[in-house]
């Protein structure tokens, strides 16, 4: 077993051997996917044909991380838990894609769900339709990415659309996560505070910083992958069972680049008419 192999990824046995009987060109072999019928239509037209639904899951145990709670600070310990358990399914998806022979996998949907194995353990899951490009992108070369990993994108079938039309390539799902712990305030200024209108500038400052690193962190992940940049981002925060003072900040979004190193998008030209 090596470590391109994907049961060296944690790809179960059983998963295995559902993605043979997905392998195209098997005989009697159909493909799943969870694409609506209209986004299927339209990753077909774009010249994509579904082969398969592939997913990756990690259950987690996301340890505790002792801090100063009465200052803002990122929890360094849970930030790297909550990227680790989400990239680790993230690879298992990719390498049943790759088991396919897949050229990319669309749709994405990344999620995680508690578990009640315990309070700080969650499931991770990473799930998408794995696509088969009809041909070669224009220009020549390969659909996958600068790592040779089938793409990933979160974008759904009617984007996915119109960015392969408007001469770009989806090249990953790039991310980025921080979970930070927001400062208590002092009782005094919670006092001082009743019956006003006013900013709360320590707690603003705190969000903002999180956030920041977050994006700073997707930022450099389509750097890694030589993206021109990032669409359909989403930010998002998320408490899960750390309470209302330590908030997990993250950022999620589809790096792309444009199919030819002279792509210039075309702009519809405007037709007046007028009336005599």
């Amino acid at each position: 077993m090596t470590a391109n192999d994907p049961t060296a990824q944690g790809v179960p046995a059983d998963a295995m051997r559902r993605l043979a009987e997905l392998q195209p060109g098997r005989p009697g072999g159909i493909f799943t996917s969870d694409l609506s019928v209209n986004e299927f239509l339209l990753v077909r037209e774009a010249g994509f044909r579904p082969i398969g639904l592939v997913l990756g899951s990690s259950i987690y145990h996301v340890g505790m991380q002792v801090g100063r709670w009465g200052k803002n600070q990122e929890l360094t310990t849970l930030s790297q838990a909550m990227y680790h358990a989400r990239e680790l399914a993230m690879t298992r998806m990719e390498a049943e894609a790759a088991q396919l022979g897949a050229d990319g996998i669309v749709g994405v949907r990344l999620s995680v769900e508690a578990r009640e194995f315990g309070n700080d353990v969650a499931e991770f899951i990473a799930i998408g339709t794995a696509v088969k490009a009809d041909a070669p992108p224009p220009g020549g070369g390969t659909w996958r990415n600068v790592k040779g990993q089938p793409f990933t994108s979160d974008l759904n079938g009617q984007d996915f659309w119109t960015l392969i039309r408007a001469g770009y390539a989806p090249l990953g799902m790039t991310m980025g996560t921080c979970v930070y712990h927001i400062a208590h305030q002092k009782m005094g200024s919670v006092f001082s505070n009743i019956g006003k209108n006013v900013e709360i500038e320590p707690f603003t400052q705190a969000l903002y910083d999180a956030r920041e690193l977050a994006m700073e962190r997707m930022q450099h992940e389509a750097e890694e992958l030589h993206a021109e940049g990032i669409v359909g981002v989403q930010l998002n925060s998320h408490n899960h069972r750390w309470g209302g003072h330590t908030t997990e900040f993250f950022a999620i979004g589809t790096a792309v680049r444009p199919l030819r190193d002279d792509h210039v998008i075309e702009r519809p030209t405007m037709v007046l008419s007028l009336d005599s």
